[in-house]
Formats: structure tokens, sequence, C-alpha cells
């Protein structure tokens, strides 16, 4: 059960606005999605939080600052609901009502007049007893998602926030981490959290090894106006340079996330919008009807990581910090919700119980929970990414037949559907059904 007011801590934390050593009792470090997010969950919780983020809120509020988009899956967007954030963000939410996914290009297959070999579809359906098309997740660009966060942390009598701000050493204190910042202000807290994205010096500072590689491969981002409507369906075609998707915004737009080789994506990103385009239309296909950009072109390169381990003295990672994975499938988003949550029910179990929050027995719980769901995911989505991004002929036949045979099985489908809205295994209590 979550607490219902705040602690002795919080209470505390109130009074220490004007002095150089704040206190609270947890400390989050990073304010971009997962960090404010888990801020706002652990807020709600009844913890005192202090949110610490190197830039400007009214930076991360702007178009230009991310580019990218998010797939929410419907167990995470249960927990949203659950803390009073989705109304907001529903306008801004492209549901998605069925998922295609095939071996080659989309031209390809609407050129053959039907359903290539390779071809599978997730029907939103199979998941609604009453036959009604509930969405099975939905698209969201990352600066609604950053806006509607960012405003209700900073509403929230829980959570204070220090930005910008850089922190510069930390060090454990008897029960607290002091963690010192470039200002020359402190802040004790009972529980560090890292949610300062891939690179974490917070993860490195702590000497949390990590196993990683890069793909060798780049995503290019794009939002684009489609002439027709795409029905709120999502389609991921894959082919040799990586995936291609195709995801569904509101008002009869699509984010479209281009993986190629890096080298390949490098050359792309230098031709000019007109060029860009009508080489997108060609592989695109004109199934949507013509297509024109909305807003700027985006490229990020794409690799993997995951931390050996998911806690240290007083410190927890979270989102990018502990684990990156390949946006195949797009579940990296949601696996940071699933830490969160997770988190979350662990603090909240430990503190009704008189346990210290930041104590390495509660750490191991959430280490044991979050540590091999996310490692499965994690390796089997780098699994498919290698099975997928190539040409060869007897892996092309392996592919075709594995989407054939899930394709004809409604109780494979359905298990995948459930996996991909992260609907599996032992959820937190803030996303359970």
């Amino acid at each position: 059960m979550p607490l219902t007011s705040p602690s002795t801590f919080a209470l505390r934390a109130l009074t220490f606005r004007d002095m150089k050593t704040r206190t609270t009792d947890i400390l989050i470090i990073g304010g971009g999605p997962a960090g404010s997010l888990a801020a706002l969950a652990l807020a709600d919780a009844g913890f005192s939080c202090v949110l610490a983020e190197k830039f400007p809120l009214k930076v991360q509020r702007e178009a230009s600052f991310d580019g990218r988009t998010t797939a929410l899956a419907y167990a995470g967007q249960r927990l949203l609901d659950r803390l009073g954030l989705w109304e907001a963000l529903e306008p801004e939410a492209g549901p998605i009502h069925d998922i295609i996914v095939t071996d080659g290009r989309p031209k390809d297959r609407f050129r053959q007049g039907g359903v290539a070999p390779g071809f599978l579809h997730f029907d939103s359906r199979l998941l609604n007893d009453d036959n009604d098309p509930q969405a099975m997740g939905w698209i969201v660009e990352n600066r609604h998602m950053r806006a509607v966060f960012l405003e209700a942390v900073e509403t929230h009598a829980l959570i204070q926030v220090k930005a910008p701000s850089n922190w510069q050493d930390t060090k454990i204190d008897g029960a607290r981490n002091l963690v010192c910042f470039e200002d020359g202000q402190s802040i004790a807290a009972s529980l560090v959290i890292a949610a300062d994205g891939r690179p974490s010096p917070l993860r490195d500072h702590a000497g949390l090894r990590t196993t990683k590689w890069s793909y060798d491969q780049s995503g290019i981002v794009c939002t684009v106006k489609c002439e027709k409507d795409h029905q709120n369906i999502a389609q991921e075609y894959f082919l040799p340079g990586g995936p291609f998707a195709v995801l569904p915004l509101p008002r009869q737009r699509a984010n479209l996330v281009w993986t190629e080789r890096t080298p390949q994506a490098k050359a792309l990103m230098t031709l000019p919008k007109p060029a860009l385009m009508e080489f997108l239309q060609d592989r695109f296909g004109d199934y949507l009807g013509k297509l024109s950009f909305e807003g700027p072109i985006w490229s990020y390169p794409l690799s993997f990581h995951i931390a050996e381990k998911f806690y240290s003295d007083r410190l927890a990672l979270i989102g990018d910090a502990a684990h990156g994975v390949h946006p195949i499938a797009g579940q990296g988003f949601n696996l940071g919700i699933k830490d969160i949550a997770a988190l979350r029910d662990v603090l909240s179990d430990a503190a009704l119980t008189g346990l210290d929050i930041g104590h390495g027995a509660v750490l191991e719980r959430y280490q044991s929970w979050r540590n091999f769901d996310t490692a499965a995911l994690a390796f089997g989505m780098d699994g498919l990414c290698r099975l997928f991004s190539n040409d060869l002929a007897p892996l092309r036949l392996i592919r075709s037949t594995g989407l054939g045979l899930v394709n004809k099985s409604p109780a494979l489908r359905k298990f995948f559907m459930r996996l991909a809205g992260n609907d599996i295994g032992d959820l937190p209590s803030l996303m359970r059904a």
C-alpha cells in the first residue's frame, strides 16, 4: 500500500529552503521524462523529492529540445492515468488500434496487392472481450510528455526543483547520501535516483558497470502530414538497413522512425528537405498519399547497454541510466515506467514497515524485481534487430515463416500483444488492470 501522507522527512525537508544543505527523502538527478515521472510517482506515495536537472525547465519544453516520440504501452498508460497525468496528455496522443509488421518495404507490400509472406497483424480487438477496439498503446511526442510532466512537478507540494544544476560529488554520510552541487549547495537524501540518461555520470561515479555495444545504425526521426487517413494503424517494415516504422499521431500526422546504417543515415541527413522527401516517398510508397514534413528532422545513433546492477549505496538506477535498448519494438521508455512503478512499491513497503528506504536490503528487492525482466526483454529486442537487419536469403525465409506462423495463431498474437503492452509478469500496483 502506498503512503497516504508526507513522511517525517517530507515535513522536515520543507524547512530547509534557505540553507546550504537541504534534506529530503529522495533526490532525483535528471529531469527528463523518466526523472520527472519518478518524482511524481514517489511524491504521490508521500515521499518528499528534490528533482535536479542540468537544463532550465523552460528549455525542455521547447519543440527544438527533443524531436523523438514515445510508444506508450497500455499498462504504462494505466500508471499515468492513476497519477492524474493522462487527461492532459491524451489529446496529443495517437492511439494504436492495429499494428502491421512485415518483412519488406511498405510500397512493395501494397504493390503486390495484398499481404506479403512475412506478415503479422496485431488487432486490438483480441485484447477486448467486448470486441471494442480499444488502443493497444499510444504514440506521444516527447515534447508534449515533457510539458505535462513538468507542469505537474512544478505544482506538487512535495517536489522541489533545482534547475539548472550540476552535481559535483556524492558521499555516504551515515543514513544519507550527500550530493554536492556546483553552486555550493548540498542535498542530503535517504536515496538518490539516477535518471540522468544513457551516459549517466552518476552511474559511472558509483562504479556500476554496463554491458554495451553500438549497432552502427542511426535512427532518422521526423513527423509528416499524410494526405490519407492512417486509421490509427502503426506499421513496421524490416529492411536490410534496419526497421522503418510508421507511427500514428493525432490530426492525420505520422511519426517516422527510419533506421539505416550510420554512414547512409549521415548521407541522407545532408540532403535538402525536398530531396530527402523524394527518397522517403520512394521507400514509403503512396498508401497514405502525398507526405509533407512537419518540423525538423532528427538523427540519433543507436546502441545497447544494460547495467550489471541497478543499485549501489543509497543509489538506484532507472530508465536509460539502467538500460538502453534498440527502438525496434518501442520498449525503451516502457521499461523505465516499470522501473519507476516497481521502485515506488518497494520503497512504500519499506517505509510502512519502518525500514530505511536507502538500505541495500531494500534496493536488492528492486534489483531482483527488475533485473531479469529487463535483461530478457533487452536481449530479446537485440536478437530481433540482428535477425531482421540483413538481407540474407536463409534468414529471410526464417523471418517470413516465423511471422506467418504467429499470425495464424490468435493465442500467440495475444501473448505478444500483452508483452508489447508491458502487461506480462509481476506488475507493480500502478500498472495492474
